[in-house]
């Protein structure tokens, strides 16, 4: 079993590797005792949201209905014949994951199958289950015996992976809109995108960055400077997006160079030697 395992693990980080470099990084300065789970973690939520955005020949509602039901009964068994969800189970079950994250995660993933533009409510929704509770199982993991330590976090961990995944519609518009016909952000449209429509938007996620940060600098040693970094290449990446001008949102993918992932590494791991968290 033990080989089996190892096996399965390996298929999420590869997985994590092949789909994220910046995540990647982030994961490598996390604690070891960490780390896989992370990797599990990751490896679950890209496969899922493969099915929704990548299979577009197939039908997706079955495949992802399917996938859904694999999990759950690999949960109740501890065991399942899909590697990447063998290694999320076994996450679940080791760390205690509240079973409501995964499935609003997955019911934020049946939306982008049915839903083409969203309501306030229908937003909060969606961005929840789709990246808040990703960042409350990753909490979790790193507090799987000190629940005080989890409640007093989940406000900052809910709050960065919803600026996460608000940068991600902005770097992801182009795709998004003139590919698939998404609009995640109310009242936008993306044919007349105003300077103040998009200075509406990141204004929003400004304050979700900083709301995050008052939780990153409580976060234990053994898990600051992963998570710091990755915040730090998210909000690199959201200047960038922040610089320019609206009608260029459609026109290209915005992203972090690896000569610039370096240097923010570098910043991020002076910052955490010399205490300035």
């Amino acid at each position: 079993m033990d080989l089996y395992r190892k096996n399965n693990l390996k298929c999420s980080i590869s997985t994590t590797r092949l789909y994220s470099t910046s995540f990647s990084l982030g994961v490598r300065l996390l604690d070891k005792q960490y780390r896989n789970h992370i990797y599990s973690i990751y490896g679950f939520v890209r496969y899922a949201d493969e099915i929704v955005d990548t299979f577009l020949e197939h039908d997706r509602g079955t495949l992802l209905e399917e996938f859904r039901a694999d999990t759950w009964k690999a949960i109740e068994r501890g065991i399942s014949l899909n590697p990447i969800i063998d290694s999320f189970q076994h996450t679940v079950n080791e760390c205690n994951i509240d079973h409501g994250l995964i499935e609003a995660f997955l019911r934020s993933m049946e939306m982008d199958l049915h839903f083409s533009s969203y309501s306030s409510g229908e937003l909060e929704t969606y961005i929840y289950g789709s990246a808040e509770v990703v960042g409350l199982m990753c909490l979790r993991v790193f507090y799987v015996e000190d629940d005080a330590a989890y409640e007093a976090l989940k406000h900052p961990a809910r709050k960065l992976g919803e600026a996460f995944q608000k940068v991600n519609f902005l770097r992801d518009a182009q795709d998004d809109y003139q590919n698939k016909g998404r609009i995640y952000f109310k009242d936008i449209d993306f044919d007349h995108f105003t300077p103040g429509a998009k200075r509406k938007i990141e204004a929003e996620i400004q304050h979700d960055f900083n709301e995050a940060f008052k939780g990153i600098v409580q976060l234990k040693p053994q898990v600051r400077l992963g998570v710091y970094l990755a915040y730090r290449y998210y909000l690199n990446l959201f200047h960038k997006i922040k610089y320019a001008q609206p009608e260029a949102i459609l026109k290209q993918r915005y992203r972090v160079s690896n000569p610039q992932k370096g240097v923010l590494m570098f910043k991020a791991s002076l910052r955490n030697a010399v205490g300035l968290f």
